[in-house]
């Protein structure tokens, strides 16, 4: 059991002896290509903390790369899949159907934007997801075209790879890609593509694509356009409301479909149950996963009942897809975020993060930009902040004294020059904060060791 509130580390060093024997396995039989943040084995995690196979207690503000938003193993989910393996666990929805599939399609038909009628898939991940939303505009439209914004990410399998904009690691070295994916300028308002600034520029970036359509590329032949409406990997990007908004009057005018990708935004991450709701938009299709079911893997495309429906039987689907265990997790989640209000909870850690991380930029002038909705926050690294130039060396630093204070963060962005917070919306006012202190801790030290 972790009986405490707050980290502890017990090792003389990390990773403790326990680790560092598994860590040594690690090398010898899993592939190098899987990578880790940290060098913490998991022995137990609980709410917003994980202890190690050597007693070692963690303040976690990674959330498995924003999984865990109703908190690791909570006490109701853990029930609701017991509860299900104790009547069957997988007879596969091809074969046999079951109801729980059928309860989470209606309840995320019900709870997504848009009050057209809508009709749900399940699958196993948010690339798969991604996949599946290709194929399902492309059989809408019967175009073959897909754009999606530059630094984005949408996965690691062919196509989400082709949609994702970081070469290194993603792309390096595995091409070809699939053709017909086009890139976009993204609203990266502290770069901007265009140079431009916001919001004098009259959203120049969503205007590039009106132009692109009557230029480069056609609406005859571009079946859809995938966005997340908060940029995850690329950096945490925030785009002004107007972008996304232009973006899906772009779309709705030349016969595209408008996805938008909420596979780490969404459940209540950004203090609302969707982000795409901050931005007054209501997406044609929609992906999703993460935080859907707590840990069990899940993913869903959610769209218009007339998209949808456009493949026939059979040629969507998948053999795992939309199990019963994760659809028993995914359930009780989306009960308990309305139940427990966790997007007030998002709200409220999102303004201690920011208010919190503000006063750091105001001390260090290595921080070039702070930005995010609710709880998914990125403070953004430089080494002028009037040239911008990416401070990438510092994160690996600040990490570093973080894991050997207890404390997990991650980083991110196109330059790997971000540190992006996406703590479980269940932590503490205190743990927040215990976890800043050690952030403004680390970066006062990496400036005095000259970074």
């Amino acid at each position: 059991m972790i009986n405490q509130k707050l980290p502890q580390i017990v090792s003389e060093t990390l990773p403790g002896p326990s680790s560092r024997e598994l860590l040594e396995k690690r090398k010898k039989y899993v592939a190098k290509g899987i990578s880790c943040g940290t060098e913490v084995f998991v022995q137990e995690a609980k709410g917003a903390l994980i202890k190690d196979v050597d007693g070692n207690v963690f303040l976690d503000f990674a959330a498995a790369i924003g999984v865990q938003n109703a908190g690791h193993c909570d006490d109701e989910v853990v029930e609701a899949v017991k509860s299900q393996t104790e009547k069957y666990i997988h007879p596969c929805f091809h074969v046999a159907m079951y109801e729980p599939y059928v309860a989470v399609s209606e309840r995320l038909a019900e709870i997504t934007p848009g009050k057209f009628e809508k009709k749900v898939m399940l699958a196993n991940s948010g690339a798969e997801a991604v996949e599946n939303s290709v194929k399902i505009s492309r059989k809408y439209t019967k175009k073959t075209g897909i754009l999606a914004l530059e630094t984005s990410f949408h996965g690691r399998t062919y196509m989400a790879m082709s949609l994702t904009s970081k070469v290194k690691p993603y792309k390096n070295g595995f091409g070809p890609f699939s053709p017909d994916t086009y890139k976009i300028p993204s609203a990266y308002c502290y770069r901007c593509p265009l140079g431009c600034k916001y919001p004098e520029c009259g959203i120049a970036c969503a205007e590039k694509l009106r132009t692109l359509l009557k230029g480069e590329l056609s609406s005859d032949y571009i079946a859809a356009l995938i966005a997340e409406p908060v940029q995850g990997e690329g950096g945490f990007i925030v785009p002004p409301k107007e972008y996304l908004q232009a973006l899906q009057s772009i779309c709705n005018e030349n016969g595209i479909v408008f996805i938008v990708d909420e596979v780490q935004a969404g459940f209540a991450r950004t203090g609302k149950l969707f982000a795409s709701e901050h931005f007054g938009i209501e997406p044609d299709m929609m992906t999703l996963s993460k935080s859907i079911a707590a840990g069990v893997p899940l993913s869903a495309v959610v769209g218009k009942a007339e998209i949808m429906d456009a493949p026939g039987a059979g040629e969507i689907g998948g053999t795992y897809g939309g199990s019963p265990l994760a659809c028993a997790a995914a359930l009780k989640v989306m009960e308990k975020i309305d139940k427990d209000d966790l997007a007030k909870k998002a709200e409220m850690i999102g303004n201690i993060l920011m208010k919190r991380l503000g006063e750091m930029k105001e001390k260090y002038p290595v921080i070039g930009d702070i930005r995010g909705l609710g709880a998914m926050v990125g403070m953004e690294f430089v080494k002028d902040q009037k040239t911008k130039e990416p401070y990438a060396e510092i994160i690996k630093q600040i990490t570093g004294y973080a894991y050997n204070k207890g404390v997990l963060f991650l980083s991110a962005g196109i330059f790997s020059n971000v540190l992006r917070f996406l703590p479980p919306l269940v932590m503490t006012e205190e743990q927040v904060n215990y976890g800043m202190d050690i952030l403004d801790e680390a970066i006062e030290k990496c400036i005095k060791s000259g970074g």
